[in-house]
């Protein structure tokens, strides 16, 4: 990389970091951080950034040290920082974007957090913002006033998913769910070119209770008999959603059913749930620690693909002018 070229990531973040580091053939370029006896935190570079291109890499998501929230003003502090200290053009490289859900009103006087989030990042200076898998891209980018670069973890997943399935296996690749029937087609066409021949879609139909906001899983709606099923979402946090599929797959008459989320957030009952389903194997990017499943038996049923050096093409690619979203075609 140019000289010109700074990387950051703060305390919380600096293992994924320096494997995004690693594999731009770089150093993370070191910074101060301070967290006060009242709980307040200071964020500041310590190299010369004016003039630079400038990225920090932090996922927002809740861990046992840090809340969610206490990651947020800690990014939006430093990138304030870099901004205020002159540099050319900041990116917040966030492989897991919090409060992505929250994207319209559900009720009336509803929050629409994921337009807020867009807001804060504008005010401390933000040029970019580069998050993998958003869960609508849509209100990702109209939410954002910044430039909202997006990566997908698809190719990565076909890529080993392919690798695992045997030359005469029938594939079906599930939605589970209506919404993300257009993320399933997508992927049935990539895994498609990679085994060359032709896997088909299917979906789950999903019934939601709009008094408890509960959703309960239904039939699914395609083939399955004697397939290998893979189920492919966004995330996972209660895996309610993701096991009801496996289960449908399942009853349907799946020879194997395998799923790929790219974010597993596995909170609440998704441990046990995920234990107890029929699902073979759970593909999940490092975009968050899977740490809530240490020590459970469906840590068990878990690969682990490195997003990583993903993050890094694309980071090259922002440096030197070079299109990202040609990096999530297959």
């Amino acid at each position: 990389m140019s000289d010109d070229f700074r990387l950051f990531a703060p305390s919380e973040s600096t293992e994924f970091g320096h494997t995004v580091a690693d594999a731009l053939g770089v150093d993370l370029d070191p910074h101060h951080e301070q967290t006060f006896a009242d709980g307040e935190h200071e964020m500041r570079s310590e190299v010369n950034v004016r003039g630079r291109d400038v990225f920090v890499v932090q996922p927002l998501y809740a861990d046992p040290g840090v809340s969610v929230n206490d990651k947020l003003c800690r990014l939006l502090f430093l990138l304030g920082a870099l901004n205020d200290a002159a540099a050319k053009r900041v990116t917040a490289v966030v492989p897991y974007l919090c409060y992505q859900r929250k994207d319209r009103k559900t009720k009336p006087r509803g929050s629409v957090t994921t337009r807020y989030l867009g807001g804060l990042f504008k005010s401390v200076g933000v040029d970019r913002v580069l998050s993998m898998d958003v869960h609508n891209l849509a209100v990702f980018q109209n939410s954002f006033p910044t430039v909202a670069e997006h990566l997908e973890a698809r190719p990565l997943f076909v890529e080993e998913i392919a690798g695992q399935i045997d030359d005469d296996d029938e594939v079906v690749v599930v939605s589970p769910d209506e919404g993300g029937v257009k993320r399933a087609s997508k992927f049935a066409k990539g895994l498609s070119a990679k085994l060359g021949r032709k896997a088909s879609t299917a979906f789950v139909e999903k019934i939601r209770n709009e008094s408890s906001e509960s959703v309960s899983g239904g039939r699914l709606v395609g083939p399955a008999d004697g397939r290998v099923a893979v189920i492919v979402d966004d995330l996972v946090s209660t895996a309610g959603t993701l096991t009801q599929a496996a289960a449908a797959c399942d009853q349907k008459g799946a020879e194997t059913v395998v799923a790929a989320a790219t974010h597993g957030l596995f909170c609440g009952e998704a441990p046990q749930r995920i234990a107890d389903s029929p699902m073979d194997t759970l593909f999940i990017m490092n975009t968050v620690e899977p740490f809530r499943l240490e020590g459970t038996a469906a840590e068990e049923k878990l690969s682990i693909c490195d997003a990583a050096p993903r993050f890094a093409e694309a980071i090259r690619a922002i440096h030197t002018e070079a299109s990202v979203s040609a990096l999530n075609e297959v």
